[in-house]
């Protein structure tokens, strides 16, 4: 499948220190022809980090889409009816995003896109980047997984040794994902070892 065409929200939450695997995702719907649209959360529109200045981060993502990024609810509401994606992403998708959207809450921009999406009846692509997946947070994990609608890029434990908990998807894998998404279909094996900067597994 192609994705020349195809619409795609691409919301993106505040897991700061994982913009460098994602950008680069972003430039590669980019140069498939894909139609990407840019939301973020309150915390990506205004908060900066050792990682980056916010205006920062927004300034770059508005270049490589050729498109204002949303960050405000009423401007995410038409992407329900009256301006569907055909598939939404959230990526990195942190902790706290995750478990607001397992239990119903839409308290932002990205959240609110990824909720009109479902009500369509369209996919929503999952990159999870969050310390406590294996922890306390691990019950929301699982309520996404077992969703109608809902896909995972791979993930896998980053740092298993210092960060037991920690789970981080494969970025690399995010358009292969949304291809098979859009044939309501679960991209597989969905839990695969991560590899570190070290090379080493």
């Amino acid at each position: 499948m192609t994705l020349e065409g195809k619409r795609i929200g691409f919301g993106i939450t505040g897991s700061h220190c994982t913009y460098d695997q994602v950008f680069p995702q972003l430039e590669r719907l980019m140069k498939e022809k894909a139609e990407v649209v840019p939301i973020v959360t309150y915390t990506v529109r205004s908060t900066d980090t050792k990682f980056g200045k916010a205006e920062d981060h927004i300034e770059k993502i508005e270049s490589i889409t050729g498109k204002r990024v949303i960050s405000t609810m009423p401007e995410a509401e038409p992407l329900g009816p009256k301006e569907p994606l055909d598939c939404m992403v959230i990526a990195p998708l942190t902790g706290n995003s995750m478990s607001k959207f397992a239990n119903a809450l839409t308290d932002s921009p990205v959240l609110m896109a990824a909720k009109a999406t479902m009500r369509n009846g369209k996919p929503v692509v999952l990159g999870i980047s969050t310390n406590d997946a294996l922890g306390l947070n691990g019950v929301n994990l699982m309520r996404l997984m077992a969703s109608k609608y809902i896909y995972f890029i791979p993930y896998g434990q980053d740092d298993p040794f210092k960060k037991p908990n920690s789970l981080v998807a494969h970025m690399d894998l995010l358009a292969d994902t949304i291809e098979s998404a859009l044939l309501f279909e679960q991209i597989q094996p969905v839990i695969i070892p991560y590899q570190n900067n070290d090379g080493k597994d």
